[in-house]
């Protein structure tokens, strides 16, 4: 469409710019057909307007200006608006957000002219205001010209696609937080190379507002059974996952050589989730060097594991709604 599709067009008078476009998609909530158009334009009839059709809990209309709305900037021009049904239009004090696109279809292309506001406007409605739209969807010179397309055998098609922005007042907040109190924890297992288990967890410790233990597998875990040690930083507190979040934690694990105040660790980093609960080493160190009395992991039957949480996050829930991310050092 000549000099009409992809530029913005100036406001006029309660308009803000709008952009046009061509999309093959249809409307995807409302399509407004209307046949004999040259009758309806050449009678006196200012506006016609469609049958009420609901989206978004509310019911609306298309108001329809043939010869434009002369009354606001529209003459020369088709003169399309989107409307609330009289059948429920806002008392004074309420208001309905919506975004909101009006179409016209191009006969000869099969696909649809798509009007909009431009940089992302949200229209306000409110019970001073129950209509809105376009005044210069189109001029007439282009709409009555048959070889453009739109107005085909007398017949034209518009339609209406909406999306209603709802506040529900809900929302997160993120906090990152770095080296949490009580965020290093140490685990004195006695009695170890007695251990029958398959694996053994420690008791509860709380870092960062959430509880968290440490689990051993003191022969080995699946494939490394009676090779080496395995250890996970096991995440207690299920709360966490109830909305389908994740949390992440980077964070250290270390077994302390008692003798020379040495450790063996390795780090480790896990989005935490419903379906990832631990996360660790599966090969943490041979069986051989901690079992060997003489390397000083294994004192008087007793081995030190330790697990230290250096940056985690933090959700929490804001009763207002809204993304807020902070950082916590």
């Amino acid at each position: 469409m000549e000099g009409m599709v992809g530029v913005k067009i100036p406001p006029g008078e309660d308009q803000a710019e709008i952009t046009r476009s061509m999309r093959d998609l249809p409307p995807a909530h409302y399509t407004f057909k209307i046949e004999n158009f040259s009758l309806l334009s050449n009678s006196k009839v200012d506006n016609i307007e469609s049958g009420d059709f609901e989206v978004g809990s509310y019911k609306w209309r298309l108001c329809l200006h043939p010869n434009g709305n002369k009354k606001s900037n529209g003459d020369g021009h088709i003169s399309l608006y989107l409307a609330f049904s009289k059948a429920n239009a806002p008392p004074i004090g309420w208001e309905v957000n919506v975004d909101f696109k009006l179409f016209v279809y191009n006969q000869t292309q099969d696909k649809y002219l798509t009007i909009q506001d431009a940089n992302g406007r949200v229209r306000r409605f409110h019970g001073m205001k129950t209509k809105l739209g376009f005044d210069q969807l189109l001029p007439l010179t282009l709409f009555n010209d048959e070889s453009k397309g739109y107005l085909i055998d007398d017949c034209c098609i518009f339609g209406a696609e909406i999306f209603v922005i709802k506040h529900t007042s809900k929302g997160e907040c993120l906090s990152l937080m770095k080296q949490p109190v009580n965020g290093r924890f140490t685990w004195r297992i006695p009695n170890f190379s007695a251990l029958q288990q398959i694996f053994c967890k420690s008791e509860e410790f709380s870092a960062g507002g959430h509880k968290w233990a440490l689990v051993v597998y003191p022969k080995g875990n699946s494939t490394v059974k009676g090779k080496s040690l395995s250890i996970y930083l096991f995440l207690e507190d299920r709360e966490v996952f109830s909305s389908g979040r994740t949390m992440y934690a980077e964070f250290t694990l270390r077994v302390r050589n008692q003798l020379f105040g040495q450790y063996v660790e390795k780090k480790a980093n896990c989005h935490f989730s419903n379906s990832i609960k631990n996360w660790g080493h599966l090969e943490f160190m041979s069986l051989d060097e901690l079992n060997t009395p003489a390397k000083g992991f294994l004192v008087n039957n007793t081995v030190e594991v330790e697990a230290e949480i250096h940056f985690m996050t933090v959700v929490k829930e804001l009763s207002g709604g809204g993304p807020i991310i902070g950082v916590k050092t």
